[in-house]
Parts: structure tokens; C-alpha cells; sequence
């Protein structure tokens, strides 16, 4: 029998490597804590507590020294659990965070219970199966995986699973800076609920990473009436008031800025895409980039987001009665602010579009109170790409998705990622979930993730952190 030629045992022992690689990845386990997670109700008005719990015991059984976990929290429902894995110390440890609480969902609302893990078609179906149990199930197996091999890392792995990301208060991050910085100091922190595969129709186009990320601000919209009986209407009436106010803001598009970041991404993405939109993309490194693209970007919701400042309203409430006139109606406006600009900034525009002094706009806090001003503080400067990071991730996602290109990325969303920059870490939003465009279901109806993009996902994280800290 020939022997193979150099260039092709190459390959096949690259291959093999790979397939064993993908052997030791910890696919089932991840799965069955996933559907443990997505099984408990982790909003607002449950908590985080019992999931945290439940995920305590799952590091003890797995022989974690229950020194090395900790159940922290200034609210008894809403605890974190912070859990190490300690390596050799060769270098300082890396912090990985994820949130276990989940925005609401209404029952009637699903094809499935929200709340119950649900295997369908090749696809589970749950509250928190994008955002962002995934995640945080990818990395509690990851490190029990670890742990159960033996593997010895040349630097501590920390995880902190985290309360009230989505709001609420009592935001577990923000606990653990302020009052247990110990226990997640690192050299830096990867975050698993931003970046990601990009998809069109299932063929993966690039691997994003955040490195910077929009300012998330509340505002309330407010009006008051002595109110009155309903058979008796008179000229004035809160909710049309409200309703105007509502309108100007729907026709109101904040200035186009972009950053070091954004003419990035668009440089990027004009090498991938094509035709029209790849022209415009290319057009927006222009100084001044022409209206055209402009508008022609702006029609795709995910760009928009990227070239503008949003404010949308998001919830209503007015009235008391049927038959009575009313004496309330306040409306919510969720605001995505863009690097360089602040809440205060952004209420005070708010305040010229309305112009309707009878509106009162306030800030509201996150745990739901209100102040007349808005804070001042800006998005942090987007993160510098460390090579430590790159390079791997580069690596690993050129083996996995065949070469697609890694692509600096600002997201419109904000993410407890914005806490531990503003700390001093490093914090780099990254994922190996590969999703379309189109499918991106956080937050929404019948939230879903195929498994095959949940197993790939767990595969890559786990090589990932091995190739981070000294291992194959």
C-alpha cells in the first residue's frame, strides 16, 4: 500500500485533531443544564435564585471545592453564583459572565410554554434558549468538563452567572464590582451575550466580536387631567395629547454618526456582500458618505441601528375606568444611544421634539424609579482588539466555519459588558452561536435555537478557553 504524501497526512491529522476536539466537547451536558435553566422562570418577578442554586449543586457534584463557589447577593432572590476553576497561575484569570434572568413572556402568546424546554423539529424552543441560557449553560459544562478531565489551565477560569441584566435592579454585576471585586478580578472578561456567526440562509458569512456597544436609557412620557366623566368630553384629552407627542417621535430620525468601530464593520461587510448594498457599505468610509446610502442602509433595521441614536415607545398605559375621562396616560420610550453621546443629551431632544411642556419626560432608573435629569456618563470607548484574543479566536473560527473573517462589531443592544469595562477589564462580547440574520428571536415570540447551532456553539467555546489558557 503507497504511502500517504506529506501535505495529506497533514490534513488528516488535522482532521483527526479536530474530530477530537469535537469528541471532548461537552454537547449533552450542556444540553441537560440548558434545559434545567430554561425549566426554571427566571424573570423579573421570580428571580435568579433558584436557578443559581441549581447550578451550585451541579459544580459541586462535579468535585468543584465548595471554597471555590460562591452563592453572593444583596437580594435573597436574586443571588449570583461566581464558581473557579483554578489553574497553574502562569497567567491572571479570565472572568466569563452571563445572566440567568430572562425577560417576560406570555404563555398565550407561544406556539410552546415558554417556560418548559422544548425540542421541536430540530430546535429548542424556551424563554432564554438565545438569551441567554445558551450561553451560560455552554459555560458552567465547559468548565465541569474541564474539571472531570483533569485539565489544568496556565490561568484561573472564573464564571459569574448574574441576576437582573434585563432590569429590574439589584443588577449582579454591578453587586459583584461593589462589593466582592475579588472574587471576579481578571485580566479580562468574555461575554457571551453579544458577537456570534452571522448567517444568510445557513451559510456563515463572519464571526463578530464586540467591541463596543450602544447606552440603554428609559425614558417615561407623562400627562396628567382632572379627568371627568366620559359622556361629557371636553376639547382636551391626555391620550391624544400623548398620542401627538408619541407621533413626532415616531417621524424623528437622530443624526448619522459613526466611529472607528462602525466604518470597521461597514469595510467589512462591503467585502461581503454584494451589489447595491456592498456599494453603499463601501460609501459610508466616505468623510462625508452621500444620502443615498444613507437611506438605502437605513432601511435594514440591523444597519439603521448602527448609523443612528434610537428612541421607540415601547409600552402604554392611561386611564382608570371605561367611562371616565382620563386623569393618567404615560408611555415608556426605550433609547440605544451611540458612543459619545449621553442619556441627559438624548432626554433634552426629546424634550425640543415633543415641545409640549404639559409632557413631563423623565429618566427612569433601573429599578424603576423615576428622576427629572438623566446621567451624564457616555458609552465606554470601544475595547482595543488584543492580539490574545484575536489570534485564537481568528484561528478556531477559521477551523470551524471554513475561513469566514472575524469582524469587530458595535451592537445596538447594551450588555453587563458595559460594567465590567467601565471597572477596568477588558470585555470582549463573543459566541460560537451561529444564526440567520432574520432568526434573531431574543426577546421574542417563540424564542428558538437550532441544536445544531447550540452544539457547534458549545464546541467552540470549549476549544476556545483551552486555547486561551495553555491547552490544545
Amino acid at each position: 500500500m503507497p504511502r500517504p504524501k506529506p501535505s495529506l497526512c497533514l490534513l488528516l491529522t488535522a482532521l483527526f485533531a479536530v474530530a477530537a476536539a469535537a469528541a471532548q466537547a461537552p454537547a449533552p451536558l450542556a444540553r441537560a443544564m440548558l434545559q434545567q435553566l430554561v425549566n426554571i422562570n427566571t424573570t423579573d418577578a421570580h428571580g435568579t435564585t433558584a436557578a443559581a442554586r441549581v447550578m451550585q449543586q451541579r459544580f459541586l457534584a462535579a468535585g468543584f471545592p465548595p471554597a471555590d463557589i460562591h452563592l453572593v447577593g444583596a437580594n435573597p432572590n436574586k443571588m449570583n453564583l461566581v464558581v473557579r476553576l483554578r489553574g497553574t497561575g502562569v497567567k491572571p484569570p479570565i472572568l466569563l459572565i452571563g445572566h440567568l434572568d430572562v425577560v417576560q413572556a406570555r404563555p398565550q402568546d407561544w406556539g410552546t410554554d415558554p417556560f418548559h424546554f422544548t425540542v421541536r423539529n430540530n430546535t429548542y424552543y424556551g424563554r432564554g434558549v438565545q438569551d441567554m441560557k445558551d450561553g451560560d449553560a455552554i459555560f458552567a459544562a465547559s468548565l465541569i468538563a474541564m474539571k472531570r478531565q483533569g485539565y489544568h489551565p496556565n490561568r484561573d477560569i472564573i464564571l459569574a452567572l448574574t441576576a437582573a441584566e434585563e432590569g429590574g435592579g439589584d443588577n449582579g454585576v454591578d453587586y459583584l464590582l461593589q462589593h466582592q471585586r475579588p472574587l471576579i478580578q481578571a485580566a479580562f472578561v468574555l461575554n457571551a451575550d453579544a458577537g456570534g456567526v452571522d448567517a444568510f440562509h445557513g451559510k456563515p458569512v463572519f464571526m463578530n466580536v464586540e467591541a463596543a456597544e450602544k447606552l440603554y436609557a428609559d425614558f417615561e412620557l407623562s400627562l396628567t387631567s382632572p379627568g371627568g366623566h366620559s359622556s361629557l368630553p371636553t376639547g382636551h384629552n391626555i391620550i391624544y395629547d400623548l398620542a401627538r407627542a408619541l407621533g413626532r417621535l415616531q417621524h424623528y430620525q437622530f443624526p448619522v454618526e459613526l466611529n472607528a468601530v462602525t466604518r470597521g464593520y461597514f469595510a467589512a461587510r462591503s467585502k461581503l456582500d454584494q451589489g447595491q448594498r456592498a456599494r453603499d457599505e463601501k460609501a459610508m468610509l466616505a468623510k462625508h458618505p452621500p444620502a443615498a446610502a444613507i437611506h438605502d442602509l437605513e432601511q435594514i433595521p440591523e444597519l439603521n441601528a448602527v448609523l443612528h441614536t434610537t428612541c421607540v415607545a415601547t409600552r402604554l398605559n392611561a386611564g382608570d375606568a371605561n367611562n371616565a375621562l382620563p386623569q393618567n396616560a404615560e408611555a415608556t420610550v426605550n433609547c440605544r444611544i451611540l458612543p459619545g453621546t449621553s442619556a441627559r443629551q438624548v432626554q433634552q431632544t426629546l424634550i425640543r421634539l415633543v415641545a409640549d411642556p404639559s409632557v413631563t419626560i423623565r429618566y427612569v432608573n433601573s429599578n424603576g424609579s423615576l428622576q427629572n435629569q438623566a446621567p451624564t456618563a457616555v458609552s465606554n470607548p470601544p475595547v482595543q482588539l488584543d492580539p490574545e484574543i484575536m489570534r485564537p479566536l481568528e484561528q478556531l473560527t477559521a477551523a470551524m466555519w471554513n475561513n469566514i473573517p472575524v469582524v469587530p462589531v458595535m451592537e445596538s443592544y447594551a450588555t453587563d459588558g458595559k460594567r465590567t469595562v467601565a471597572a477596568g477589564m477588558p470585555t470582549y462580547g463573543l459566541c460560537g452561536i451561529q444564526l440567520d440574520e432574520d432568526n434573531d428571536r431574543a426577546h421574542g415570540r417563540n424564542e428558538d435555537l437550532p441544536i445544531p447551532a447550540f452544539n457547534k456553539g458549545v464546541e467552540f467555546y470549549y476549544r476556545y478557553l483551552k486555547m486561551l489558557t495553555g491547552g490544545a
